[in-house]
């Protein structure tokens, strides 16, 4: 009875400890995927605002404020390094490929916080949002 009550003491004190671990463990994700509507609100605070797009597109339109820095050009890693990885990059292409893609790069470079536009520029025209050309 004793080997029984000792053996539930340290069954019972692994999983208190296993599960504070893992709730000390919670981190934030760096990348997230958001729809139009919230990128505009939050693309109001501090940040960069990054258009990934080609200057083509960028004829078309672009977010006001929008950093422009093409995904194909082949130094895009290294313009990327002059942003400020402290402050949230707000990231968009066309329809969310290529910002996906430059996402992750982001986040490699040591990015803290990087927001994507889910479905690009195109749903923030379809949500009747602005864009300055």
């Amino acid at each position: 009875m004793k080997k029984i009550i000792l053996l539930s003491a340290v069954v019972l004190a692994l999983f208190t400890t296993s599960c504070g671990t893992s709730q000390n463990n919670n981190t934030e994700a760096v990348i997230v995927t958001v729809d139009a509507t919230k990128f505009k609100e939050l693309s109001t605070q501090a940040g960069t605002i990054l258009d990934v797009r080609t200057p083509e597109e960028w004829a078309e339109g672009t977010i006001e404020g929008a950093t422009k820095i093409n995904y194909h050009d082949d130094n895009f890693e290294q313009q990327v390094e002059k942003l400020d990885k402290e402050t949230p990059v707000y990231v968009y292409c066309k329809s969310g490929g290529r910002s996906s893609s430059a996402a992750d790069i982001l986040e490699k470079k040591g990015f803290k916080k990087v927001y994507n536009l889910d479905g690009g520029i195109t749903s923030w025209k379809e949500n009747g949002f602005e864009v300055a050309k």
